[in-house]
Protein backbone atom coordinates (compact mmCIF):
# COMPACT_ATOMS: atom_id res chain seq x y z
CA UNK A 1 0.00 0.00 0.00
CA UNK A 2 1.55 3.28 -1.05
CA UNK A 3 1.32 6.49 0.94
CA UNK A 4 -1.43 7.99 -1.25
CA UNK A 5 -3.63 4.89 -0.79
CA UNK A 6 -3.08 4.98 2.96
CA UNK A 7 -4.16 8.57 3.20
CA UNK A 8 -7.16 8.06 0.93
CA UNK A 9 -8.47 5.12 2.95
CA UNK A 10 -8.16 6.89 6.31
CA UNK A 11 -11.36 7.59 8.18
CA UNK A 12 -12.94 11.01 7.46
CA UNK A 13 -13.28 13.15 10.57
CA UNK A 14 -14.65 16.60 11.32
CA UNK A 15 -11.89 18.91 12.50
CA UNK A 16 -12.28 20.51 15.92
CA UNK A 17 -13.58 24.12 15.77
CA UNK A 18 -10.33 25.59 17.11
CA UNK A 19 -8.35 23.92 14.29
CA UNK A 20 -10.86 25.10 11.70
CA UNK A 21 -10.51 28.67 12.96
CA UNK A 22 -6.72 28.53 12.63
CA UNK A 23 -6.87 27.17 9.08
CA UNK A 24 -9.54 29.65 7.99
CA UNK A 25 -7.62 32.52 9.60
CA UNK A 26 -4.85 32.00 7.05
CA UNK A 27 -7.14 33.24 4.29
CA UNK A 28 -7.43 36.64 5.96
CA UNK A 29 -4.27 36.91 8.11
CA UNK A 30 -1.29 35.58 6.19
CA UNK A 31 1.34 37.91 7.70
CA UNK A 32 1.62 40.91 10.07
CA UNK A 33 0.78 43.43 7.34
CA UNK A 34 -2.65 41.82 6.98
CA UNK A 35 -3.38 42.60 10.64
CA UNK A 36 -2.36 46.21 10.07
CA UNK A 37 -4.69 46.40 7.08
CA UNK A 38 -7.67 44.90 8.89
CA UNK A 39 -7.22 46.86 12.13
CA UNK A 40 -6.84 50.19 10.29
CA UNK A 41 -9.95 49.38 8.21
CA UNK A 42 -11.91 49.01 11.45
CA UNK A 43 -10.48 52.27 12.83
CA UNK A 44 -11.53 54.16 9.69
CA UNK A 45 -15.00 52.57 9.70
CA UNK A 46 -15.36 53.65 13.34
CA UNK A 47 -14.98 57.29 12.29
CA UNK A 48 -11.48 57.84 13.66
CA UNK A 49 -9.81 61.11 12.70
CA UNK A 50 -6.49 60.21 14.35
CA UNK A 51 -5.09 56.71 13.87
CA UNK A 52 -1.83 55.33 15.25
CA UNK A 53 -0.12 52.09 14.27
CA UNK A 54 2.70 50.62 16.38
CA UNK A 55 4.67 47.43 15.64
CA UNK A 56 7.46 45.43 17.26
CA UNK A 57 9.47 42.56 15.84
CA UNK A 58 8.27 43.23 12.31
CA UNK A 59 4.70 43.00 13.61
CA UNK A 60 5.01 39.35 14.69
CA UNK A 61 5.76 40.31 18.28
CA UNK A 62 3.20 43.10 18.62
CA UNK A 63 0.83 45.14 16.45
CA UNK A 64 -1.29 47.85 18.02
CA UNK A 65 -3.75 50.21 16.32
CA UNK A 66 -5.56 52.97 18.20
CA UNK A 67 -8.18 55.45 17.05
CA UNK A 68 -10.44 58.18 18.42
CA UNK A 69 -13.57 56.80 16.76
CA UNK A 70 -16.97 56.05 18.23
CA UNK A 71 -15.81 53.08 20.31
CA UNK A 72 -17.81 50.08 21.60
CA UNK A 73 -19.84 49.41 24.74
CA UNK A 74 -19.47 46.20 26.75
CA UNK A 75 -22.10 44.26 24.78
CA UNK A 76 -20.60 45.03 21.38
CA UNK A 77 -17.07 44.42 22.65
CA UNK A 78 -18.03 40.95 23.86
CA UNK A 79 -19.40 40.04 20.40
CA UNK A 80 -16.95 41.82 18.07
CA UNK A 81 -14.38 39.01 17.94
CA UNK A 82 -16.82 36.20 17.07
CA UNK A 83 -16.73 34.78 13.53
CA UNK A 84 -18.85 36.80 11.11
CA UNK A 85 -19.92 39.24 13.83
CA UNK A 86 -20.37 42.62 12.13
CA UNK A 87 -22.33 45.83 12.50
CA UNK A 88 -21.97 46.73 8.83
CA UNK A 89 -24.36 44.38 7.05
CA UNK A 90 -27.35 42.25 8.05
CA UNK A 91 -27.80 40.15 4.90
CA UNK A 92 -26.21 39.45 1.52
CA UNK A 93 -28.30 42.10 -0.21
CA UNK A 94 -26.75 44.75 2.07
CA UNK A 95 -23.55 44.40 0.04
CA UNK A 96 -25.31 46.44 -2.65
CA UNK A 97 -25.29 49.47 -0.34
CA UNK A 98 -22.29 48.83 1.94
CA UNK A 99 -19.73 51.63 1.89
CA UNK A 100 -17.58 50.44 4.80
CA UNK A 101 -14.10 48.99 4.31
CA UNK A 102 -14.99 45.89 6.30
CA UNK A 103 -18.22 43.94 6.19
CA UNK A 104 -17.59 40.19 6.59
CA UNK A 105 -16.78 40.16 10.31
CA UNK A 106 -13.73 37.91 9.85
CA UNK A 107 -10.71 40.01 10.83
CA UNK A 108 -10.92 40.01 14.63
CA UNK A 109 -11.95 36.35 14.70
CA UNK A 110 -8.98 35.47 12.49
CA UNK A 111 -6.64 37.55 14.66
CA UNK A 112 -7.87 35.81 17.82
CA UNK A 113 -7.22 32.42 16.19
CA UNK A 114 -3.54 33.08 15.42
CA UNK A 115 -2.42 35.60 18.08
CA UNK A 116 -3.19 36.90 21.54
CA UNK A 117 -5.76 39.70 21.25
CA UNK A 118 -6.59 42.65 23.47
CA UNK A 119 -9.21 45.29 22.70
CA UNK A 120 -9.75 48.37 24.84
CA UNK A 121 -12.70 50.57 23.88
CA UNK A 122 -14.80 53.46 25.16
CA UNK A 123 -17.85 55.21 23.77
CA UNK A 124 -17.10 58.40 25.73
CA UNK A 125 -16.14 59.76 29.12
CA UNK A 126 -13.44 57.85 31.00
CA UNK A 127 -15.11 54.46 31.40
CA UNK A 128 -13.88 51.73 29.09
CA UNK A 129 -13.99 47.95 28.74
CA UNK A 130 -11.07 45.65 27.92
CA UNK A 131 -11.43 42.30 26.15
CA UNK A 132 -8.54 39.81 26.42
CA UNK A 133 -8.33 36.59 24.42
CA UNK A 134 -5.39 34.19 24.59
CA UNK A 135 -3.76 32.73 21.45
CA UNK A 136 -6.01 30.29 19.62
CA UNK A 137 -9.27 31.94 20.64
CA UNK A 138 -9.32 30.93 24.31
CA UNK A 139 -12.20 31.93 26.60
CA UNK A 140 -12.39 35.74 26.55
CA UNK A 141 -12.12 37.88 29.66
CA UNK A 142 -13.75 41.33 29.92
CA UNK A 143 -12.67 43.82 32.58
CA UNK A 144 -13.57 47.41 33.33
CA UNK A 145 -10.81 49.88 32.42
CA UNK A 146 -10.23 53.55 31.50
CA UNK A 147 -9.44 55.43 28.32
CA UNK A 148 -10.75 58.32 26.24
CA UNK A 149 -13.30 57.75 23.48
CA UNK A 150 -12.13 55.35 20.81
CA UNK A 151 -10.62 51.89 20.47
CA UNK A 152 -7.21 50.29 20.75
CA UNK A 153 -6.62 46.77 19.46
CA UNK A 154 -3.42 44.84 20.14
CA UNK A 155 -2.26 41.52 18.65
CA UNK A 156 0.71 39.76 20.28
CA UNK A 157 2.73 36.69 19.36
CA UNK A 158 1.41 36.26 15.83
CA UNK A 159 1.58 32.58 14.77
CA UNK A 160 3.29 31.52 18.02
CA UNK A 161 0.73 28.72 18.22
CA UNK A 162 1.31 27.78 14.54
CA UNK A 163 5.12 27.29 14.17
CA UNK A 164 4.78 25.93 10.63
CA UNK A 165 3.29 29.21 9.45
CA UNK A 166 5.66 31.39 11.46
CA UNK A 167 8.66 29.80 9.72
CA UNK A 168 7.52 31.29 6.44
CA UNK A 169 7.57 34.89 7.64
CA UNK A 170 10.31 37.09 6.21
CA UNK A 171 13.00 38.78 8.28
CA UNK A 172 11.78 41.37 10.78
CA UNK A 173 12.91 44.29 8.62
CA UNK A 174 11.07 42.97 5.57
CA UNK A 175 7.87 42.32 7.51
CA UNK A 176 8.10 45.79 9.06
CA UNK A 177 8.35 47.33 5.58
CA UNK A 178 5.26 45.41 4.48
CA UNK A 179 3.41 46.66 7.56
CA UNK A 180 4.39 50.21 6.75
CA UNK A 181 3.24 49.81 3.15
CA UNK A 182 -0.15 48.51 4.35
CA UNK A 183 -0.34 51.57 6.58
CA UNK A 184 0.49 53.91 3.67
CA UNK A 185 -2.07 52.17 1.43
CA UNK A 186 -4.76 53.22 3.88
CA UNK A 187 -3.38 56.68 4.57
CA UNK A 188 -3.21 57.62 0.87
CA UNK A 189 -6.93 57.02 0.40
CA UNK A 190 -8.04 59.06 3.43
CA UNK A 191 -6.31 62.46 3.45
CA UNK A 192 -8.72 63.85 6.06
CA UNK A 193 -7.33 61.53 8.75
CA UNK A 194 -4.09 62.04 10.69
CA UNK A 195 -1.90 58.91 10.68
CA UNK A 196 1.16 57.95 12.75
CA UNK A 197 3.34 54.86 12.38
CA UNK A 198 5.66 53.70 15.18
CA UNK A 199 8.31 51.01 14.81
CA UNK A 200 10.07 49.66 17.88
CA UNK A 201 8.71 52.61 19.84
CA UNK A 202 10.05 55.22 17.38
CA UNK A 203 7.86 57.46 15.22
CA UNK A 204 8.91 56.75 11.63
CA UNK A 205 6.00 58.23 9.67
CA UNK A 206 3.67 61.12 10.50
CA UNK A 207 1.00 62.18 8.03
CA UNK A 208 -1.06 65.13 9.30
CA UNK A 209 -4.50 65.85 7.91
CA UNK A 210 -4.15 66.88 4.27
CA UNK A 211 -6.29 69.17 2.14
CA UNK A 212 -6.34 66.89 -0.91
CA UNK A 213 -5.41 63.47 -2.29
CA UNK A 214 -2.53 65.13 -4.12
CA UNK A 215 -1.13 66.59 -0.92
CA UNK A 216 -1.42 63.27 0.93
CA UNK A 217 0.17 61.30 -1.95
CA UNK A 218 3.09 63.70 -2.04
CA UNK A 219 3.62 63.51 1.73
CA UNK A 220 3.41 59.71 1.80
CA UNK A 221 5.29 58.76 -1.37
CA UNK A 222 7.56 61.52 -2.65
CA UNK A 223 10.51 63.65 -1.73
CA UNK A 224 9.56 67.19 -0.79
CA UNK A 225 11.20 68.61 -3.92
CA UNK A 226 9.00 66.41 -6.13
CA UNK A 227 5.64 67.51 -4.72
CA UNK A 228 5.33 70.50 -7.05
CA UNK A 229 5.21 68.24 -10.11
CA UNK A 230 1.98 66.51 -9.06
CA UNK A 231 -1.44 67.28 -10.54
CA UNK A 232 -4.93 66.18 -9.50
CA UNK A 233 -7.56 65.60 -12.18
CA UNK A 234 -11.22 64.65 -11.63
CA UNK A 235 -13.81 63.02 -13.84
CA UNK A 236 -17.11 61.22 -13.41
CA UNK A 237 -19.53 58.94 -15.20
CA UNK A 238 -22.74 57.06 -14.58
CA UNK A 239 -22.41 55.58 -11.11
CA UNK A 240 -18.77 56.47 -10.52
CA UNK A 241 -16.31 59.28 -9.83
CA UNK A 242 -12.54 59.23 -10.40
CA UNK A 243 -9.71 61.36 -9.07
CA UNK A 244 -6.28 60.86 -10.60
CA UNK A 245 -3.10 62.12 -8.96
CA UNK A 246 -0.32 62.08 -11.55
CA UNK A 247 3.11 63.56 -12.04
CA UNK A 248 4.28 65.51 -15.05
CA UNK A 249 7.23 64.28 -17.14
CA UNK A 250 9.62 65.76 -14.59
CA UNK A 251 8.48 62.98 -12.26
CA UNK A 252 8.83 59.37 -13.33
CA UNK A 253 10.33 56.04 -12.28
CA UNK A 254 11.93 53.12 -14.07
CA UNK A 255 9.26 50.74 -12.72
CA UNK A 256 5.57 50.85 -11.73
CA UNK A 257 6.04 50.66 -7.96
CA UNK A 258 4.71 54.20 -7.50
CA UNK A 259 1.45 53.50 -9.32
CA UNK A 260 -1.55 52.82 -7.10
CA UNK A 261 -5.18 51.93 -7.77
CA UNK A 262 -7.89 52.51 -5.15
CA UNK A 263 -11.55 51.59 -5.26
CA UNK A 264 -13.90 52.93 -2.58
CA UNK A 265 -10.96 53.54 -0.27
CA UNK A 266 -9.29 50.15 -0.75
CA UNK A 267 -6.06 49.59 -2.60
CA UNK A 268 -6.71 46.96 -5.25
CA UNK A 269 -4.83 45.07 -7.93
CA UNK A 270 -6.35 46.02 -11.27
CA UNK A 271 -4.17 45.87 -14.35
CA UNK A 272 -6.83 47.48 -16.55
CA UNK A 273 -6.99 50.69 -14.50
CA UNK A 274 -3.21 50.80 -14.15
CA UNK A 275 -3.05 50.44 -17.92
CA UNK A 276 -5.49 53.37 -18.25
CA UNK A 277 -3.10 55.54 -16.23
CA UNK A 278 -0.22 54.61 -18.55
CA UNK A 279 -2.25 55.01 -21.75
CA UNK A 280 -3.63 58.37 -20.71
CA UNK A 281 -0.13 59.77 -20.17
CA UNK A 282 1.48 57.94 -23.09
CA UNK A 283 3.82 60.07 -25.13
CA UNK A 284 4.68 62.52 -22.35
CA UNK A 285 7.50 60.48 -20.82
CA UNK A 286 10.82 59.20 -22.12
CA UNK A 287 10.84 55.64 -23.43
CA UNK A 288 11.35 52.95 -20.83
CA UNK A 289 10.02 54.89 -17.86
CA UNK A 290 6.65 55.04 -16.13
CA UNK A 291 4.50 57.82 -14.69
CA UNK A 292 4.03 58.27 -10.97
CA UNK A 293 0.47 58.47 -9.73
CA UNK A 294 -2.66 57.01 -8.19
CA UNK A 295 -6.17 56.39 -9.47
CA UNK A 296 -8.98 56.77 -6.93
CA UNK A 297 -12.28 55.28 -8.08
CA UNK A 298 -15.47 55.81 -6.09
CA UNK A 299 -18.22 53.59 -7.46
CA UNK A 300 -21.75 52.93 -6.29
CA UNK A 301 -21.68 49.68 -4.25
CA UNK A 302 -24.11 47.80 -6.49
CA UNK A 303 -21.77 48.33 -9.46
CA UNK A 304 -18.78 46.60 -7.83
CA UNK A 305 -18.19 43.26 -6.14
CA UNK A 306 -15.50 43.39 -3.44
CA UNK A 307 -16.44 39.98 -2.06
CA UNK A 308 -14.24 37.93 -4.40
CA UNK A 309 -10.94 38.01 -2.48
CA UNK A 310 -10.36 37.34 1.26
CA UNK A 311 -8.29 40.52 1.59
CA UNK A 312 -10.52 42.51 -0.83
CA UNK A 313 -7.52 43.12 -3.13
CA UNK A 314 -9.57 42.44 -6.24
CA UNK A 315 -12.79 44.02 -7.46
CA UNK A 316 -15.19 43.10 -10.23
CA UNK A 317 -16.69 46.24 -11.81
CA UNK A 318 -19.88 46.01 -13.84
CA UNK A 319 -18.86 49.18 -15.74
CA UNK A 320 -15.11 48.56 -16.01
CA UNK A 321 -14.93 49.69 -19.65
CA UNK A 322 -16.58 53.03 -18.89
CA UNK A 323 -14.19 53.70 -16.01
CA UNK A 324 -11.14 52.78 -18.12
CA UNK A 325 -12.28 55.05 -20.95
CA UNK A 326 -13.02 57.96 -18.61
CA UNK A 327 -9.55 57.79 -17.05
CA UNK A 328 -7.74 57.55 -20.38
CA UNK A 329 -9.67 60.34 -22.08
CA UNK A 330 -9.49 62.66 -19.08
CA UNK A 331 -5.72 62.30 -18.82
CA UNK A 332 -5.25 62.78 -22.55
CA UNK A 333 -7.39 65.93 -22.56
CA UNK A 334 -5.76 67.34 -19.47
CA UNK A 335 -2.28 66.73 -20.80
CA UNK A 336 -3.09 68.45 -24.08
CA UNK A 337 -5.36 71.27 -22.99
CA UNK A 338 -6.24 71.34 -19.32
CA UNK A 339 -3.09 73.03 -18.05
CA UNK A 340 -2.68 75.72 -20.68
CA UNK A 341 -3.73 78.52 -18.33
CA UNK A 342 -2.56 82.10 -18.46
CA UNK A 343 0.21 83.34 -16.23
CA UNK A 344 -2.14 86.03 -14.99
CA UNK A 345 -4.22 83.26 -13.36
CA UNK A 346 -1.18 82.07 -11.51
CA UNK A 347 -1.07 78.76 -13.38
CA UNK A 348 1.92 77.19 -15.17
CA UNK A 349 2.13 77.63 -18.93
CA UNK A 350 2.07 73.86 -19.48
CA UNK A 351 1.75 70.73 -17.43
CA UNK A 352 4.71 69.38 -19.30
CA UNK A 353 7.33 72.10 -18.98
CA UNK A 354 10.75 70.77 -18.11
CA UNK A 355 10.93 73.16 -15.18
CA UNK A 356 9.52 76.49 -14.07
CA UNK A 357 10.98 79.41 -15.99
CA UNK A 358 10.99 83.10 -15.28
CA UNK A 359 7.88 84.86 -16.63
CA UNK A 360 9.91 87.42 -18.52
CA UNK A 361 12.36 84.92 -20.02
CA UNK A 362 12.60 84.53 -23.74
CA UNK A 363 11.73 80.81 -23.59
CA UNK A 364 8.49 81.42 -21.70
CA UNK A 365 7.34 83.95 -24.29
CA UNK A 366 8.13 81.48 -27.04
CA UNK A 367 6.14 78.73 -25.37
CA UNK A 368 3.13 81.00 -24.87
CA UNK A 369 3.10 83.13 -27.98
CA UNK A 370 5.29 82.24 -30.93
CA UNK A 371 3.14 79.40 -32.31
CA UNK A 372 3.88 78.36 -35.86
CA UNK A 373 0.79 77.30 -37.80
CA UNK A 374 2.57 75.77 -40.80
CA UNK A 375 5.80 74.06 -39.69
CA UNK A 376 8.19 73.15 -42.51
CA UNK A 377 8.75 69.63 -43.79
CA UNK A 378 12.36 68.59 -44.30
CA UNK A 379 13.42 66.20 -47.03
CA UNK A 380 16.44 65.49 -49.23
CA UNK A 381 16.05 67.06 -52.68
CA UNK A 382 17.11 65.01 -55.71
CA UNK A 383 20.80 65.16 -56.39
CA UNK A 384 21.69 66.60 -53.00
CA UNK A 385 24.80 65.41 -51.19
CA UNK A 386 24.32 62.54 -48.71
CA UNK A 387 23.19 63.53 -45.20
CA UNK A 388 22.41 67.08 -46.29
CA UNK A 389 18.87 68.35 -45.64
CA UNK A 390 17.12 71.43 -46.98
CA UNK A 391 13.56 72.74 -46.92
CA UNK A 392 11.23 70.97 -49.28
CA UNK A 393 9.66 73.48 -51.71
CA UNK A 394 6.01 74.35 -51.47
CA UNK A 395 5.52 73.61 -47.78
CA UNK A 396 4.14 76.99 -46.73
CA UNK A 397 5.74 80.04 -45.20
CA UNK A 398 9.15 79.91 -43.59
CA UNK A 399 9.54 79.93 -39.82
CA UNK A 400 11.82 82.97 -39.78
CA UNK A 401 10.49 85.70 -37.47
CA UNK A 402 10.86 88.36 -40.12
CA UNK A 403 8.73 86.36 -42.61
CA UNK A 404 5.83 85.44 -40.33
CA UNK A 405 2.52 87.14 -40.98
CA UNK A 406 -0.59 87.83 -38.94
CA UNK A 407 -0.63 86.98 -35.25
CA UNK A 408 2.73 85.25 -35.33
CA UNK A 409 4.44 88.36 -36.68
CA UNK A 410 2.86 90.55 -34.01
CA UNK A 411 4.22 88.27 -31.29
CA UNK A 412 7.69 87.59 -32.66
CA UNK A 413 10.50 87.00 -30.14
CA UNK A 414 12.07 90.12 -28.69
CA UNK A 415 15.60 88.78 -29.03
CA UNK A 416 17.07 87.74 -32.41
CA UNK A 417 18.07 84.09 -32.68
CA UNK A 418 21.60 83.46 -33.95
CA UNK A 419 22.91 80.08 -35.10
CA UNK A 420 25.92 79.23 -32.92
CA UNK A 421 26.81 75.87 -34.48
CA UNK A 422 26.21 72.12 -34.21
CA UNK A 423 27.35 69.53 -31.70
CA UNK A 424 28.05 65.79 -32.07
CA UNK A 425 25.91 65.56 -35.19
CA UNK A 426 22.87 65.60 -32.86
CA UNK A 427 22.32 69.11 -31.54
CA UNK A 428 21.75 72.55 -33.03
CA UNK A 429 23.11 75.41 -30.92
CA UNK A 430 21.42 78.80 -31.06
CA UNK A 431 22.03 81.95 -29.06
CA UNK A 432 19.27 84.34 -27.95
CA UNK A 433 20.06 87.14 -25.54
CA UNK A 434 21.88 85.61 -22.57
CA UNK A 435 20.63 82.07 -23.24
CA UNK A 436 22.24 79.23 -25.19
CA UNK A 437 19.62 76.78 -26.50
CA UNK A 438 20.68 73.21 -27.24
CA UNK A 439 18.15 71.64 -29.62
CA UNK A 440 17.86 67.93 -30.39
CA UNK A 441 17.40 68.06 -34.17
CA UNK A 442 15.73 64.63 -34.45
CA UNK A 443 13.33 65.22 -31.54
CA UNK A 444 12.47 68.69 -32.82
CA UNK A 445 11.73 67.56 -36.36
CA UNK A 446 9.81 64.54 -35.06
CA UNK A 447 7.55 66.81 -32.98
CA UNK A 448 6.97 69.18 -35.91
CA UNK A 449 5.96 66.29 -38.16
CA UNK A 450 3.85 64.79 -35.39
CA UNK A 451 1.83 67.98 -34.83
CA UNK A 452 1.24 68.25 -38.54
CA UNK A 453 0.24 64.59 -38.88
CA UNK A 454 -2.23 64.84 -35.98
CA UNK A 455 -3.80 67.87 -37.64
CA UNK A 456 -3.98 66.18 -41.06
CA UNK A 457 -2.73 62.58 -41.50
CA UNK A 458 -0.79 61.72 -44.64
CA UNK A 459 -2.90 60.45 -47.56
CA UNK A 460 -2.93 56.74 -48.27
CA UNK A 461 -0.74 55.39 -51.08
CA UNK A 462 -1.73 52.14 -52.81
CA UNK A 463 0.90 49.40 -52.68
CA UNK A 464 1.81 47.75 -55.97
CA UNK A 465 2.27 44.49 -54.07
CA UNK A 466 0.16 44.12 -50.88
CA UNK A 467 1.96 42.94 -47.73
CA UNK A 468 0.52 39.65 -46.41
CA UNK A 469 0.74 38.72 -42.73
CA UNK A 470 -0.78 36.38 -40.18
CA UNK A 471 -2.01 37.04 -36.65
CA UNK A 472 -1.30 34.98 -33.56
CA UNK A 473 -4.76 34.80 -32.00
CA UNK A 474 -8.45 35.51 -32.44
CA UNK A 475 -7.93 38.46 -30.12
CA UNK A 476 -5.51 39.97 -32.66
CA UNK A 477 -8.07 39.45 -35.41
CA UNK A 478 -10.74 41.17 -33.34
CA UNK A 479 -8.42 44.11 -32.68
CA UNK A 480 -7.64 44.63 -36.37
CA UNK A 481 -11.30 44.33 -37.34
CA UNK A 482 -12.36 46.85 -34.72
CA UNK A 483 -9.63 49.31 -35.75
CA UNK A 484 -9.87 48.95 -39.54
CA UNK A 485 -11.86 52.17 -40.01
CA UNK A 486 -9.60 54.18 -37.72
CA UNK A 487 -6.49 52.80 -39.43
CA UNK A 488 -7.93 53.77 -42.81
CA UNK A 489 -8.22 57.38 -41.62
CA UNK A 490 -4.52 57.20 -40.76
CA UNK A 491 -3.57 56.08 -44.26
CA UNK A 492 -3.43 52.32 -43.56
CA UNK A 493 -5.81 50.04 -45.40
CA UNK A 494 -5.98 46.40 -44.36
CA UNK A 495 -8.19 43.57 -45.57
CA UNK A 496 -8.81 40.05 -44.35
CA UNK A 497 -8.86 36.90 -46.47
CA UNK A 498 -9.86 33.76 -44.58
CA UNK A 499 -7.25 33.42 -41.80
CA UNK A 500 -4.73 35.90 -43.26
CA UNK A 501 -4.47 39.67 -43.57
CA UNK A 502 -3.05 42.04 -46.18
CA UNK A 503 -1.82 45.62 -46.01
CA UNK A 504 -2.98 47.26 -49.24
CA UNK A 505 -2.13 50.92 -48.59
CA UNK A 506 0.21 52.91 -46.35
CA UNK A 507 0.73 56.64 -45.72
CA UNK A 508 2.52 58.45 -48.54
CA UNK A 509 6.25 58.47 -47.92
CA UNK A 510 6.27 55.36 -45.72
CA UNK A 511 9.80 53.98 -45.80
CA UNK A 512 9.94 50.87 -43.58
CA UNK A 513 10.35 47.36 -44.96
CA UNK A 514 7.55 44.80 -45.00
CA UNK A 515 8.59 42.93 -41.85
CA UNK A 516 9.08 46.10 -39.81
CA UNK A 517 5.79 47.52 -41.09
CA UNK A 518 3.88 44.45 -39.95
CA UNK A 519 5.61 44.57 -36.57
CA UNK A 520 4.67 48.23 -36.08
CA UNK A 521 1.07 47.48 -37.06
CA UNK A 522 0.82 44.65 -34.51
CA UNK A 523 2.34 46.86 -31.81
CA UNK A 524 -0.68 49.15 -32.06
CA UNK A 525 -2.58 46.57 -30.04
CA UNK A 526 -0.62 47.77 -26.99
CA UNK A 527 -1.58 51.40 -27.60
CA UNK A 528 -5.02 51.02 -26.02
CA UNK A 529 -7.18 53.95 -27.06
CA UNK A 530 -4.14 55.87 -28.34
CA UNK A 531 -3.94 54.11 -31.71
CA UNK A 532 -3.72 57.30 -33.77
CA UNK A 533 -1.12 58.83 -31.48
CA UNK A 534 1.06 55.71 -31.49
CA UNK A 535 0.92 55.42 -35.28
CA UNK A 536 1.64 59.10 -35.76
CA UNK A 537 4.64 58.85 -33.44
CA UNK A 538 5.92 55.86 -35.42
CA UNK A 539 5.48 57.58 -38.79
CA UNK A 540 7.12 60.79 -37.66
CA UNK A 541 10.00 59.12 -35.89
CA UNK A 542 10.98 57.31 -39.09
CA UNK A 543 10.35 60.35 -41.26
CA UNK A 544 12.37 62.80 -39.18
CA UNK A 545 15.97 63.74 -39.79
CA UNK A 546 18.37 61.44 -37.98
CA UNK A 547 21.38 61.92 -35.77
CA UNK A 548 24.32 62.70 -38.02
CA UNK A 549 22.24 64.31 -40.78
CA UNK A 550 23.92 67.59 -41.69
CA UNK A 551 21.75 70.71 -42.05
CA UNK A 552 22.77 73.82 -43.91
CA UNK A 553 22.74 77.05 -41.89
CA UNK A 554 19.39 78.31 -43.17
CA UNK A 555 17.62 75.00 -42.53
CA UNK A 556 19.22 74.56 -39.11
CA UNK A 557 18.17 78.06 -38.04
CA UNK A 558 14.59 77.60 -39.27
CA UNK A 559 14.31 74.24 -37.52
CA UNK A 560 15.60 75.84 -34.31
CA UNK A 561 13.12 78.71 -34.49
CA UNK A 562 10.23 76.33 -35.08
CA UNK A 563 11.37 74.07 -32.23
CA UNK A 564 11.55 76.97 -29.77
CA UNK A 565 8.04 78.04 -30.78
CA UNK A 566 6.43 74.62 -30.23
CA UNK A 567 3.42 74.70 -27.86
CA UNK A 568 4.63 71.41 -26.38
CA UNK A 569 8.44 71.15 -26.56
CA UNK A 570 8.59 67.35 -26.27
CA UNK A 571 8.88 64.69 -28.93
CA UNK A 572 5.92 62.27 -29.17
CA UNK A 573 7.83 59.85 -26.91
CA UNK A 574 8.22 62.41 -24.17
CA UNK A 575 11.85 63.53 -24.58
CA UNK A 576 12.55 67.27 -24.32
CA UNK A 577 13.14 68.94 -27.68
CA UNK A 578 15.56 71.45 -26.24
CA UNK A 579 17.29 72.58 -23.09
CA UNK A 580 18.95 75.85 -22.17
CA UNK A 581 22.05 77.16 -20.42
CA UNK A 582 22.25 80.74 -19.26
CA UNK A 583 25.26 83.03 -19.55
CA UNK A 584 25.34 83.27 -15.77
CA UNK A 585 25.60 79.49 -15.36
CA UNK A 586 28.42 79.27 -17.90
CA UNK A 587 30.36 82.08 -16.23
CA UNK A 588 30.01 80.36 -12.86
CA UNK A 589 31.20 77.08 -14.39
CA UNK A 590 34.51 78.67 -15.43
CA UNK A 591 34.79 80.69 -12.19
CA UNK A 592 34.18 84.05 -13.89
CA UNK A 593 31.17 84.99 -11.77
Amino acid sequence: MNEHTAVSSARIQVLPPEEVRKIAAGEVIDRPAALVREFVDNAIDAGGTEIEVSIEGGGAKRIEVTDNGEGMDRENLAACWLTHATSKIRSLKDLDTALSLGFRGEALAAAAAVAGLEILSSTGGREAWQLSIGPGGNIPVINRSMRTKGTGVRAMGLFDSIPARKRFLKREGSEANLCKQAFLDKAMAFPGITFRFYQEGRLVCFLPEAASLKERFAAAMLYEREAGFLHEIDTAGEGFRVSVVAGGPELYRSDRRLQYIFANGRRIQDFSLQQALEYGLQGWFPNGVHPVGAVYVTVEPHLADFNIHPAKREVRFSNAGMIHHAITETLLNFARHGSLKSREQGEPVSLFTVRERDEESFSARLAMEALTENPPVFASPPGDVPHRKTLQPGTGSSCGAEQRGGLAAEKAPVYPIRLAGRLFGIFILVEAGDILYIIDQHAAHERILFDRFMAEPSPAQELLVPIPFDTESAEDDHFLESKAAELKNLGIRITREDESWRIEALPAGWSLGDRETVRKLKELKNAGENTARRWAATCCCHGAIKDGDWLDDKTALELAETALALPDPHCPHGRPVWTEISREVLLKAVKRA
